[in-house]
Parts: structure tokens; sequence; C-alpha cells
């Protein structure tokens, strides 16, 4: 996948595709042919300052660590954007979810992994 600007994390996507973010800024979404399937600042009007970890969880949401607004978001595929974390990370980095509804961010700042239990109800 060409022309990206400073890739730093992946994760893979339930329908074949991938998450990757960038260091300049955003994070594209990308489908099993490798073709560009939106940008999530383009998508949801959001102004990222510095994603790092990017990971899908069970309902096809992607979460996204912001290493310099020190928050994790998470975008639904239908919806606005909502903050699961806006306090007690220092540097979030890599993340991870269970299918037990569990987030794990490697917090770069603090040298360990934070996990967090969340829930999203539908409206």
């Amino acid at each position: 996948v060409p022309d990206l600007q400073g890739p730093r994390y992946l994760s893979p996507a339930p329908n074949g595709g991938f998450v990757v973010s960038e260091e300049c800024g955003d994070v594209q979404v990308f489908t099993s042919s490798r073709k560009l399937l939106c940008s999530l600042s383009s998508k949801y009007g959001h102004q990222f300052g510095n994603p790092a970890g990017v990971c899908v969880d069970r309902d096809g949401s992607i979460l996204v660590a912001d290493e310099q607004l020190h928050t994790v978001h998470l975008f639904p595929e239908h919806g606005d954007p909502i903050c699961l974390v806006s306090t007690g990370l220092r540097r979030p980095a890599g993340m991870a979810c269970s299918s037990f509804g569990h987030l794990f961010v490697a917090d770069a700042g603090e040298n360990c992994v934070k996990v967090f239990k969340y829930c999203v109800r539908p409206r």
C-alpha cells in the first residue's frame, strides 16, 4: 500500500481489510483488496493530534489512541465518535481489544499496560 504519510500502527479489520494510523495525523481504513475505504478525519470530521495505536473491536468499531491528546476514541461504523478514555494516559501507544469488551492500552509514558472495560450501547 503506497502513499501513506508515516505509517505507525495497524490492525486487521473484520471484513478482511485493515486500519493504519499515520504519524501526520490521520487514520486510513482499507478494504481487503487494499483500496482506501475512508480516512477517519474526513468521515467523522475528527481532528487527531498524533494517532498511535489502533484496533477494531468485536462490533467493527475502530479504536484509536492519540498520543498527543492522551485519549482513546471509538469510531463506530454509524454515528459519532465516542471518547472512551480522556484521563489517566500519559503517552498511549499500542492497543488491543478483547472479545469480552476489554481494551488494553500500552502507556509508554508510564511504562505499563492499562486495562479498561467498556460497553457501547446502541441508541
